[in-house]
């Protein structure tokens, strides 16, 4: 394994051409770059077997790279006193069955070195945060998966940590659980918190993170805010009275197509639609509706995987600190 440090840097996360291979063949990771900024929510997504959970385990020292460059919390990956200061919720994780709720708490917290008097009065209240206060004296072989993974959320949180790294954290929760999860994360970031989410919910990731990394084959794809990454997959759909078809010629010269009896009209060239109105009213065509239009992040994560298909995915270029 070769383990570089850049920079001291204020990235919470600040990772560079991370490589893992597992034993000769497969290509977990394929020189990855991710860069999250402290205080934001960043969300890590991509198609099962690009590599999410396998980044993740490198973050948290579980596996070990081949080769990485970068800094966690400002320190090497690693560092002991830095990785005290992470919470983590691994995917599907399991805590001993004859322990009761309070005293998983406490064991975990007491790996990571919080005072005892600090670890008695965090865990009742933060078993009251997730919604199972009441379960606290109860054997975790009693729990549900949902009261489980509430469970598993409170441990991440045993430390106060600067940096929460979570590995499906809605995973086996109801609608009312993923809302409350969604509440309890805008609220850490609020208080300064760093969240580091990878999750196959994209609808949950697009309502609470400020960037996401898509990562497909190994590499990441694309990275940035909501914005910018659906930016070249906006277009206007424009609706009028009568049929369009006859026109179809012209539309398509200007840079429109007829798609179910409306004109759409990829990209941001206002221009360009306002010519398109100009062609209908010419030809006596009432305009019914102008509508801008926003491709879902599960849109564009599909668009990504299917241009990866079959080709080398390029690596995603560095972001530099605003």
């Amino acid at each position: 394994m070769e383990v570089e440090v850049t920079e001291i840097t204020d990235w919470a996360v600040d990772l560079v051409n991370v490589h893992k291979t597992y034993g000769r063949k497969i290509h977990a990771l394929r020189g990855v770059n991710i860069q999250v900024k402290s205080g934001e929510i960043f969300g890590l997504l991509g198609p099962n077997g690009a590599g999410k959970t396998t980044l993740v385990k490198i973050m948290m020292t579980i596996v070990r790279p081949d080769r990485a460059i970068g800094t966690i919390l400002g320190r090497p990956i690693g560092h002991r006193r830095k990785l005290a200061r992470i919470g983590f919720l691994p995917e599907r994780h399991r805590f001993p069955s004859y322990l009761t709720g309070l005293q998983v708490l406490d064991y975990y917290a007491a790996l990571a070195c919080v005072p005892r008097r600090v670890r008695r009065a965090r865990a009742p209240q933060l078993l009251d945060r997730m919604g199972i206060g009441q379960w606290g004296g109860t054997r975790v072989s009693k729990y549900s998966k949902g009261m489980m993974q509430r469970l598993g959320l409170a441990q991440a949180l045993m430390n106060e940590p600067d940096l929460l790294i979570l590995d499906e954290p809605t995973d086996g929760l109801d609608p009312i659980g993923r809302r409350d999860v969604r509440h309890l994360l805008l609220e850490l970031k609020q208080r300064g918190k760093t969240i580091f989410l990878n999750s196959h919910l994209l609808s949950e990731l697009e309502m609470v993170c400020d960037r996401v990394a898509i990562l497909v084959g190994g590499y990441v794809a694309r990275q940035g805010t909501l914005s910018e990454l659906t930016e070249s997959t906006v277009e206007y759909r424009i609706t009028a009275g009568g049929d369009v078809n006859d026109l179809a010629a012209d539309i398509r010269s200007l840079g429109g197509r007829i798609e179910n009896g409306a004109i759409l009209v990829p990209g941001h060239d206002v221009a360009k639609v306002n010519r398109i109105i100009d062609l209908l009213r010419q030809n006596g065509r009432l305009i019914e509706l102008v509508q801008p239009q926003r491709f879902s992040l599960e849109e564009v994560l599909m668009e990504v995987v299917g241009g990866a298909a079959g080709r080398t995915v390029p690596i995603a270029r560095r972001v530099e600190k605003s």
